[in-house]
């Protein structure tokens, strides 16, 4: 499936859900590793979106549901967010919502991007993007680094998070989307060679090709974590944010 394909069939699935569901959707974009730019030739698609139901329905004594997620192949990975699940993260500063908001390969926009824009400022938190970042590379560094072959794929799981934190320290606002952005700013001239040849690797191989570990690269990894880490130690604790602007948000929104 190209992304061409794609980019007709998910405003179709897109429809369906919305009927199925009762929903709206707001926003709906394409996450992993095509929105990160080095997708493989057999890489799935990650379609991810935000909705909304009736007012109605959130006056439910019992609770609500606020996800939808479809059964997975091996072309479809398909998820949303209901509007009041992703207030709630964007309270504590959510990296991967900010990613969804961020992607470049957009299937479906209601203006719902530019409405909320003016609140992700307000609610961006440098300690809660490092937290989330260093967790990601550490998890992959551990448990997917450390053989005598590893997948190229992995590489970038650990690299992507390790650069995200660096933009996020350096600049203070949410890391670019594009692997290629994060490593035209932070990644280190001498490792670019290295790492240009694993992205091509990654890009032209299948998905479970693997390759021997690439020193250079372990020990940037390595001494980035033990840096980072120490990094965000030294941050200061952060204020609570405050709840009324996303309540007054949430009201409008469910309105419209």
């Amino acid at each position: 499936m190209t992304q061409e394909e794609m980019n007709r069939l998910v405003p179709q699935k897109l429809e369906e859900l919305e009927k199925r569901h009762e929903i709206r959707v707001l926003l709906a974009v394409e996450s992993g590793s095509r929105a990160w730019g080095f997708a493989s030739p057999d890489s799935d698609f990650d379609v991810r979106f935000i909705y909304v139901h009736r007012p109605e329905f959130y006056l439910q004594l019992q609770g609500c549901r606020d996800v939808i997620e479809e059964p997975v192949d091996d072309i479809w990975d398909v998820s949303g967010w209901d509007l009041d699940k992703t207030l709630r993260l964007l309270q504590k500063s959510n990296p991967t919502l900010f990613e969804w908001l961020n992607s470049p390969i957009v299937y479906r926009e209601t203006g719902f991007s530019q409405r909320i824009q003016p609140l992700l400022g307000e609610y961006f938190s440098v300690k809660s993007e490092l937290y989330h970042y260093l967790n990601t590379a550490r998890h992959h560094i551990k448990e997917y680094l450390q053989g005598e072959m590893v997948r190229p794929k992995k590489y970038f799981y650990a690299l992507r998070p390790i650069l995200a934190c660096r933009w996020v320290l350096d600049r203070k606002t949410p890391p670019p989307v594009l692997f290629s952005a994060l490593a035209d700013a932070e990644l280190p001239a001498g490792l670019v060679p290295s790492v240009d040849r694993l992205l091509d690797l990654k890009i032209n191989g299948p998905e479970k090709m693997v390759i021997p570990p690439i020193r250079e690269i372990n020990r940037y990894l390595d001494d980035s974590m033990e840096e980072l880490t120490i990094a965000m130690s030294q941050l200061p604790e952060e204020a609570q944010r405050d709840w009324a602007p996303l309540n007054q948000f949430f009201l409008d929104e469910i309105s419209r």
